[in-house]
């Protein structure tokens, strides 16, 4: 066994890389000062490595213009302040919203919210490989349409969503489109102005950056010259341009911009390395386990995610029986929940599937070694769970 567990879990988290930690360190200590004390040195020096920030972070997703950040402190705030923030401002009585049966908890509660506030509200299925059809989004949209919400990759089965496409289509209706991107800027190639969205949630703690922090791309203007109003969720000293109060901590805003210019630098290498890894994975688990399955679609996906169903196995038994691997069912803010991943369900697998589903999400200090330790000791828990089911089988037919 080793020393201490084998991290496979990096849609759940990241650990933050030693880059960035350099990066942050003078904000805690020497450049303490808030980015809002307009009278003095440290305030200056704060604000200065903010707005640096703001600048490096629109340019590593496209962004026009730096104002078009607004900090977070995570993707669950970016996504309600995205979705509760233009319905607040525009009334949610009468306005539509749609989004898909796939989303984050995040998009589909705060939407089940909006809902009891009076606005309406359309969760479109999606298909086995888990993407929402885009003629039957366009067939959704009405004249009360108001936001779309689709995720740009699901943390649960890599699904990469066609973004381009949706986006023209609601380009073309009007209609705002907000995206979920936690799982995937700096993983895939993502830029928000070529891509047409006008709202995007980013998380620093998905891409090897501080928890605690994250951003919402807020357009400007639109492509027909309008712009998107948005109501704050909390109010104070007026901090982001009033659309979110509150101290900015320097420090994880440094280390968010160090850790997502990173990402996109190193993201053509990276994917490469992890999607091998990944496929290397899998062709070890068929090998020694059988009987597996993959969940979602095969491509477009995320280079390091696998979800993966194993025949007569409980997914649960079988990262109970392994500490050394640091393994999940599904999303981290799903998994307190007793209930059968919603996503999994979605897709229309059967109850046994689902129960036998593992995620396994590979990471930048992942290396080959550790993906055939893994695969050998799942593989391992797999067969045993089998055989102990195949005797319990036998036992009760010899009973009979």
């Amino acid at each position: 066994m080793p020393n201490k567990p084998i991290y496979l879990d990096h849609h759940a988290t990241t650990p933050c890389d030693p880059r960035v930690v350099a990066a942050m360190q003078p904000y805690w200590g020497e450049d303490f000062g808030n980015p809002a004390s307009a009278s003095h040195a440290f305030g200056w020096r704060a604000e200065a490595a903010v707005e640096n920030a703001r600048e490096e972070i629109a340019r590593a997703i496209g962004a026009e213009d730096p104002r078009e950040i607004v900090f977070t402190s995570g993707a669950t705030e970016s996504d309600n302040l995205a979705l509760q923030g233009v319905l607040r401002a525009h009334g949610s009585a009468g306005a539509h919203v749609i989004t898909v049966a796939s989303e984050h908890p995040a998009v589909l509660d705060t939407c089940r919210a909006l809902a009891k506030q009076g606005a309406s509200l359309t969760v479109l299925p999606v298909d086995a490989g888990g993407n929402v059809r885009v003629d039957a989004l366009a067939r959704a949209i009405t004249r009360e349409t108001l936001v779309v919400s689709v995720m740009a990759a699901n943390g649960e089965i890599g699904t990469l969503a066609p973004l381009a496409e949706i986006a023209a289509v609601c380009a073309e209706r009007g209609v705002i489109l907000h995206s979920d991107a936690a799982q995937a800027v700096g993983k895939i190639p993502l830029d928000v102005g070529s891509l047409g969205l006008d709202l995007l949630s980013i998380s620093g703690h998905k891409l090897y950056g501080p928890k605690g922090i994250g951003a919402l791309y807020v357009r400007r203007r639109r492509r027909g010259g309008e712009r998107i109003a948005l109501a704050p969720l909390q109010y104070g000293g007026g901090q982001e341009r009033g659309l979110r109060s509150g101290t900015l901590p320097a420090p994880l805003i440094v280390g968010f911009a160090c850790a997502l210019s990173l990402a996109v630098a190193e993201q053509p290498a990276e994917s490469t390395r992890i999607a091998a890894l990944r496929d290397r994975l899998l062709a070890r688990l068929r090998d020694l386990a059988g009987g597996v399955e993959l969940n979602g679609a095969s491509s477009p996906r995320l280079a390091g995610n696998l979800n993966v169903a194993f025949t007569g196995a409980s997914a649960d038994a079988v990262i109970a029986r392994l500490p050394d691997l640091a393994l999940s069912t599904g999303s981290a803010c799903s998994s307190a929940k007793p209930e059968p991943s919603h996503v999994l369900v979605a897709l229309g697998l059967s109850p046994e599937r689902v129960r036998s589903s593992l995620r396994i999400g590979l990471g930048r200090f992942t290396t080959a070694a550790e993906v055939d330790y893994a695969a050998e000791r799942i593989a391992e828990e797999v067969r045993r769970q089998r055989e102990e089911r195949e005797s319990g089988v036998a036992a009760a037919s010899l009973r009979r």
